[in-house]
Protein backbone atom coordinates (compact mmCIF):
# COMPACT_ATOMS: atom_id res chain seq x y z
CA UNK A 1 0.00 0.00 0.00
CA UNK A 2 1.82 3.41 -0.80
CA UNK A 3 0.25 6.18 1.27
CA UNK A 4 0.58 9.95 0.53
CA UNK A 5 2.81 11.21 4.04
CA UNK A 6 0.61 14.03 3.48
CA UNK A 7 -2.55 11.99 4.09
CA UNK A 8 -2.21 10.66 7.02
CA UNK A 9 -2.93 11.45 10.72
CA UNK A 10 -2.57 9.93 13.99
CA UNK A 11 -5.27 8.54 16.22
CA UNK A 12 -5.05 11.03 18.93
CA UNK A 13 -5.11 13.93 16.29
CA UNK A 14 -8.01 12.37 14.42
CA UNK A 15 -9.66 11.72 17.82
CA UNK A 16 -9.07 15.36 19.27
CA UNK A 17 -9.45 16.93 15.92
CA UNK A 18 -11.97 15.00 13.45
CA UNK A 19 -13.56 18.10 12.12
CA UNK A 20 -9.64 18.96 10.76
CA UNK A 21 -9.30 15.59 9.88
CA UNK A 22 -12.76 15.32 7.74
CA UNK A 23 -11.76 18.69 6.12
CA UNK A 24 -8.69 16.88 4.81
CA UNK A 25 -10.15 13.90 3.51
CA UNK A 26 -12.44 16.74 1.45
CA UNK A 27 -9.26 18.06 -0.03
CA UNK A 28 -7.44 14.54 -0.29
CA UNK A 29 -9.99 12.42 -0.88
CA UNK A 30 -8.42 9.81 1.51
CA UNK A 31 -6.93 10.04 4.58
CA UNK A 32 -5.04 6.95 6.58
CA UNK A 33 -4.87 6.83 10.15
CA UNK A 34 -2.30 5.34 12.25
CA UNK A 35 -2.07 3.74 15.17
CA UNK A 36 0.78 2.52 16.97
CA UNK A 37 2.40 3.41 13.87
CA UNK A 38 0.86 1.28 11.46
CA UNK A 39 -2.06 2.09 9.14
CA UNK A 40 -5.07 1.17 10.88
CA UNK A 41 -8.28 3.37 9.12
CA UNK A 42 -9.43 5.01 6.33
CA UNK A 43 -11.16 8.27 6.13
CA UNK A 44 -12.90 8.37 2.65
CA UNK A 45 -14.92 11.10 1.13
CA UNK A 46 -17.69 8.72 -0.22
CA UNK A 47 -18.34 11.89 -2.61
CA UNK A 48 -15.17 11.53 -4.55
CA UNK A 49 -14.35 7.30 -4.25
CA UNK A 50 -14.33 5.72 -6.88
CA UNK A 51 -14.89 2.42 -5.59
CA UNK A 52 -18.33 3.15 -4.16
CA UNK A 53 -20.91 4.84 -6.38
CA UNK A 54 -24.39 4.79 -4.29
CA UNK A 55 -27.10 6.15 -5.96
CA UNK A 56 -29.02 8.86 -4.23
CA UNK A 57 -31.72 6.45 -3.55
CA UNK A 58 -29.28 3.76 -2.38
CA UNK A 59 -27.44 6.32 0.24
CA UNK A 60 -31.14 7.11 1.78
CA UNK A 61 -31.74 4.18 1.87
CA UNK A 62 -28.34 3.29 3.68
CA UNK A 63 -29.03 6.34 5.89
CA UNK A 64 -32.41 4.94 6.90
CA UNK A 65 -31.24 1.55 7.36
CA UNK A 66 -28.90 3.32 10.37
CA UNK A 67 -31.42 5.32 12.18
CA UNK A 68 -34.04 2.55 12.19
CA UNK A 69 -31.17 0.33 13.88
CA UNK A 70 -30.34 3.05 16.37
CA UNK A 71 -33.77 4.11 17.65
CA UNK A 72 -35.77 0.30 16.62
CA UNK A 73 -36.78 0.26 20.21
CA UNK A 74 -38.12 3.85 19.77
CA UNK A 75 -39.75 3.39 16.81
CA UNK A 76 -41.48 0.14 18.75
CA UNK A 77 -42.90 1.95 21.33
CA UNK A 78 -44.29 4.74 19.03
CA UNK A 79 -45.80 1.79 16.78
CA UNK A 80 -47.71 0.74 20.09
Amino acid sequence: MNIDTNQIVSISEANQNFSRVARLAEQKGTIVIFKNNKPKFKLVDLEQDDELELTDDEKIDLVAARVLKKYHKAFEELAK
